[in-house]
């Protein structure tokens, strides 16, 4: 069957159908997806629909592509204040790794 389908809306947002029905009438050149459908962002579905884009969807990729450049979807000082915190959570090994496991 059909695991997923997905349709590109104007705003740069999907309609998402996971495991949908799908009917088809090739000579009417008619198709019917059902199911139910959720409205989700194109980064929620990325990497794994990147394969489905089309140069209509240039213009979102690129506007988070810019996102993530910038420091994440926050920002950038956000990003930057996020990036300080997790650097918090990593201990300090020292000059020498191998010391520092041994003890």
């Amino acid at each position: 069957g059909i695991e997923e389908a997905n349709m590109f809306k104007e705003d740069g947002s999907v309609l998402h159908f996971a495991a949908p029905k799908v009917q088809a009438s090739v000579a009417a050149n008619t198709y019917v997806v059902s199911g139910h459908g959720e409205n989700k962002r194109l980064e929620e579905l990325l990497p794994g629909i990147i394969n489905q884009l089309g140069p209509d969807n240039l213009a979102s990729l690129r506007r988070i592509a810019e996102g993530i450049s910038a420091g994440g979807s926050g920002g950038g000082a956000g990003g930057a204040a996020r990036e300080e915190e997790a650097d918090e959570d990593i201990p300090d090994v020292g000059a020498n790794f191998e010391d520092v496991s041994n003890q």
